[in-house]
């Protein structure tokens, strides 16, 4: 396990809805997760999108193993050879909530309770445990409301945040309106300002964003 947490796991963090104990977006959860998942290997330097005619392509780069078991199945993936993004998407994707929610479980992030209705049917309650959803709250907040600069890390969660469509559902915590549309669109669109990465991260990162949007919006839900 990462010291850090992953993209991945403050994307699925930041979509619990703590008064509800469900998440945000479930019918496009995993094309966001796959997204993140992609994220998390383009800032680490293993992924990196290319043109291949009118599709956009993600192929591993750098040698060794994964940097963290739960990106460890998309590496291993586009490590075969070069796919198309919404591929990739679609095939890593629908195997994330699970591992991921694991993981924010077991940081202390989530708390997760087992039990029966009725004695017989088994049910899951999650609940919010810890500061860390608090704070990545405050840090979009601060770049969604008042329009501070994001850091890598909070501005590739919004921009998958805004292509899936799920901002709104904060509005309690992020108001929602034209401000705040308009900023996460930037981000949606790669205008990170101060916190720009590499021309290969923000190619990469492009490219994942565009097709989270397509998948989220076109491609069939499950």
């Amino acid at each position: 396990m990462s010291e850090e947490p992953l993209i991945v796991e403050d994307t699925l963090l930041l979509l619990f809805q703590p008064d509800s104990g469900t998440i945000a977006g479930e019918n496009t959860l995993f094309y966001v997760l796959g997204g993140a998942v992609l994220a998390d290997l383009a800032f680490a330097g293993r992924v990196e999108a290319e043109e291949h005619g009118p599709f956009t392509r993600v192929r591993a780069t750098g040698d060794g193993d994964a940097p963290d078991p739960l990106v460890a199945p998309a590496l291993t993936s586009l490590s075969r050879k070069p796919q198309d993004v919404q591929a990739v998407l679609a095939d890593i994707g629908p195997h994330l909530r699970g591992p991921v929610l694991d993981r924010v479980v077991a940081r202390g992030d989530l708390h997760r309770t087992e039990g029966k209705v009725l004695g017989l049917f088994p049910t899951t309650r999650i609940s919010l445990a810890g500061d860390r959803r608090s704070d990545l709250v405050r840090r979009a907040r601060a770049v969604l409301i008042d329009g501070d600069a994001p850091d890598p890390r909070i501005a590739a969660t919004i921009a998958l945040l805004s292509a899936s469509g799920t901002l709104p559902q904060f509005h309690a915590e992020i108001p929602w309106g034209s401000d705040v549309y308009t900023r996460a669109k930037a981000l949606e669109n790669g205008d990170w300002g101060a916190a720009a990465t590499s021309s290969a991260v923000a190619r990469t990162m492009n490219a994942v964003i565009m097709n989270t949007v397509i998948a989220s919006t076109v491609l069939p839900r499950t």
